[in-house]
């Protein structure tokens, strides 16, 4: 099985029956083996290559162990250290993983709970683990980005070398990303300065400086905002804004929906239709997922087909936005939405809609 069929079939796993996973060991056997197994492609029945209950004493510690160590011609590579499902993770309930990172030769420490995957190593101090992960991957909300970094530490492909030049720039793009993201919500007062002076030609006051922070604020949320309208312009590019005949949809919605009434996408509903794009790249191809803007709902579709509705977004109403999503018999729900993140807390009902057609 390819590397990225066996990861989604290891989130359809998490999806189909993490719920029911109430122990350590129940997420261990459900969830960590098969990632093991299946995704990084190492034998969990071979203890040449993967050492369950895994013992390296510690100073006056004796006989702790650690859930697994990953091995590669005789010598630790990674050391993994599971919880249940849902459980917290921090280094600082899992002493026992940074204890033995310092006293053997592993690289990588792996922090998980079956869903969400943490993976450590010293780029900071040589032989101590880091405080932060350089890779995080969550099995309910696949990121793609983190796809080629996690194919580096699979048993075909592993190189060490590879793997922290890898994680070193994973690192630092992680920081600053958070700082673009930090400038975006609350300009600093450096970013203002440096963007006034390439556009203002006269002194900068405080009176200017206090001015140019709301014009660099508005600035930056509009060209966010045209990013995310030109990339759904592209997702759209081709395909009819509002069809007329369409089956499945109520005949006064259809009238709607060609009326001489001008539909715009706004950017709440591109950004929301990306996102609904992206939580459903685990169960299709992207492209699959087709936007239909119509008057009074944005509709998102498989396969371009008005038979198989995924969801909508009702979102015209300035003060109430509202999510509809469909069961099996294609009745639609609508869930009260606060901002665009809330989308994620119905992966799961939208993952199973795309199911259900296929």
């Amino acid at each position: 099985m390819a590397f990225e069929d066996a990861l989604a079939d290891t989130a359809k796993k998490l999806s189909d029956y993490g719920d029911s996973l109430l122990t350590e060991e129940a997420t261990k056997n459900a969830l960590v083996m098969p990632f093991i197994s299946r995704v990084l492609g190492y034998d969990v029945f071979n203890p040449q290559e993967v050492v369950p209950e895994f013992v390296a004493d510690v100073g006056s510690r004796k006989g702790e162990k650690i859930d697994y160590a990953i091995m590669r011609d005789g010598v630790i590579q990674m050391l993994i250290e599971a919880k249940q499902v849902g459980a917290p993770l921090s280094l600082e309930n899992s002493s026992q993983l940074t204890r033995y990172f310092t006293v053997c030769s592993a690289r990588i420490g792996v922090l998980t709970n079956g869903r969400h995957w943490l993976f450590y190593t010293d780029l900071d101090k040589p032989n101590v683990m880091d405080s932060k992960p350089f890779l995080r991957l969550d099995l309910s909300e696949i990121d793609p980005n983190t796809l080629p970094e996690l194919k580096k530490l699979t048993k075909d492909t592993f190189d060490l070398e590879s793997v922290m030049a890898a994680a070193e720039e994973l690192k630092y793009v992680s920081a600053v990303k958070a700082e673009v993201a930090r400038e975006f919500a609350t300009p600093s007062t450096d970013l203002v300065r440096l963007l006034t002076k390439r556009v203002y030609e006269g002194s900068i006051t405080a009176k200017v400086q206090t001015t140019f922070e709301g014009v660099v604020a508005k600035a930056l949320r509009q060209y966010i905002n045209d990013q995310v309208n030109a990339r759904l312009k592209t997702a759209l590019d081709g395909q009819p804004a509002a069809a007329a005949t369409t089956a499945g949809i109520p005949s006064e919605e259809v009238a709607e929906a060609v009326s001489d009434s001008p539909i715009q996408t706004t950017a709440e509903e591109a950004e929301a239709f990306l996102i609904v794009r992206a939580i459903l790249a685990s169960e299709v191809e992207v492209d699959r997922v087709v936007a239909r803007d119509r008057q009074s709902y944005f509709g998102v579709l498989l396969d371009d087909n008005n038979r198989k509705p995924i969801c909508r977004f009702h979102f015209n109403s300035q003060s109430v936005k509202y999510l509809g999503t469909f069961d099996q018999d294609k009745v639609e729900t609508r869930h009260q939405l606060f901002s665009a993140n809330d989308l994620y807390k119905y992966a799961d009902v939208l993952r199973s809609t795309v199911r259900n057609y296929l």
